[in-house]
């Protein structure tokens, strides 16, 4: 690239933020006392079969959590297995969801059991809204089940309850069936609504031994572990979600011309890059009134490989280049993205075949500002916020910013010869 092409571009500079939250340093003796607290050997006798749920997003530490409960299993002398809890992720196929569960390091090995793994379900009940309830025939037929999830803003919904113990055990738990129909419910009644009612429904009927919870901390560390009844869980839920919305990590301005993502995927966010973080939780393509940050356009660069193709939320996105194009799984992200109802975020945006072209493309869309003074934000992904690339014209409002550090100079946005961005440093 010239001198002259440089200075189509902004110059960047390292800014890392620090965030709040506790970590809990003992995992397993911490999923140990709390499992504990709630005396389930007087609920699991020995020689039962106890089905552990594990999910599709990149929760932190997930296979020693899920070590830690089949061991505690173990420890009554009951029998343990896992099941895939996940929708209708990894294709909407047994095999691919243990595949999604082997890109998240929870295999048989790591976890000391089998997994078992089918997309085939039990209708257990009829909701009263008048649908079927549909839960994980694996799972119906153990003794009992173990609901383990983490607590986090949901990417579409909004309310006390979002993404956490109860979805999981309607979403994850329902698999294809129960996630289509389910998703189909929450067209004509509150997300809410329909949680409350058909979690109260599989507590009821599917033999729920416990639900354990997990909170992050900003820097995706686990915060909280706690293990609660599951009668309680639709009281305590709204309680953790507080805290995942105090700790949880966000851009540090409220105003970007240009959001640049290196990578997002399934086991970044449901929507393949958080909503709640780049505020496109209502529209796809822009903030509402209420929304921050106030984003004018987003470029994304690749998908994760734990994806698998899943390129479910490259539609948030208003630009992305062609080597994303080639990576997506069609018949992935579009089972994903008809299941959750949400089609628009499977759409592909305008796309370059460069980093370079692509970018100086976005920087022609964001109004009357130049390029070089454009406010850009360069983020590996929306679960890593601790570091990021930022614009000359963002700099004097960083060093203002608590919690905000500007580290090194300033530089030059640079490319190499086949027009990929190159990383700084």
């Amino acid at each position: 690239m010239s001198d002259a092409d440089a200075n189509n571009f902004p110059q960047l500079f390292q800014l890392r933020q620090t965030f709040q939250g506790p970590a809990v340093d003992d995992l397993a003796g911490e999923v140990h006392r709390q499992l504990g607290s709630l005396n389930l050997e007087k609920k699991i006798n020995p020689g039962q079969s106890v089905a552990i749920t594990v999910g599709s997003r990149g929760i932190a530490n997930i296979p020693a959590i899920t070590k830690a409960i089949v061991d505690f299993v173990r420890g009554l002398k009951a029998e343990p297995f896992i099941v895939p809890a996940m929708g209708s992720h990894g294709g909407a196929t047994a095999e691919g969801q243990i595949e999604v569960l082997k890109s998240l390091g929870v295999t048989e090995a790591t976890c000391g059991c089998p997994i078992r793994s089918s997309m085939d379900t039990v209708v257990v009940t009829e909701a009263a809204e008048g649908f079927e309830v549909h839960f994980d025939r694996e799972a119906f037929e153990a003794d009992h089940v173990i609901v383990c999830g983490r607590i986090k803003l949901h990417t579409d919904f909004r309310g006390e309850i979002q993404s956490g113990l109860m979805k999981m055990m309607l979403i994850g738990l329902g698999k294809q069936r129960g996630a289509s129909i389910y998703h189909k419910a929450f067209q004509d009644h509150s997300f809410d609504q329909i949680v409350r009612s058909v979690s109260a429904d599989v507590v009821k009927h599917c033999r729920i031994a416990a639900g354990l919870a997990i909170v992050e901390n900003g820097y995706e560390q686990t915060a909280v572990i706690e293990a609660v009844e599951p009668e309680k869980i639709a009281t305590r839920e709204p309680e953790l979600l507080k805290l995942a919305d105090q700790w949880m990590a966000r851009l540090p301005f409220d105003d970007i011309d240009l959001l640049i993502v290196d990578e997002i995927g399934k086991n970044i966010s449901g929507t393949g890059m958080d909503t709640n973080v780049v505020g496109r939780k209502r529209n796809e393509n822009s903030a509402t009134d209420i929304e921050k940050p106030r984003i004018k356009k987003i470029l994304v660069r690749s998908l994760t490989e734990a994806t698998h193709g899943n390129a479910t939320g490259i539609g948030v996105a208003d630009f992305t280049t062609q080597n994303v194009v080639d990576e997506m799984d069609y018949v992935k992200t579009s089972v994903n993205c008809v299941t959750s109802g949400r089609t628009a975020v499977g759409n592909i945006p305008i796309c370059f075949a460069t980093d370079e072209q692509t970018i100086r493309a976005a920087l022609d869309t964001i109004g009357l500002v130049s390029g070089p003074d454009a406010r850009v934000v360069r983020i590996k992904n929306t679960l890593h916020l601790e570091e990021m690339l930022c614009s000359r014209a963002l700099l004097q409002e960083a060093e203002q910013r608590d919690g905000v550090e500007v580290v090194g100079e300033l530089t030059e946005m640079k490319f190499n010869d086949k027009g990929a961005l190159v990383d700084a440093g």
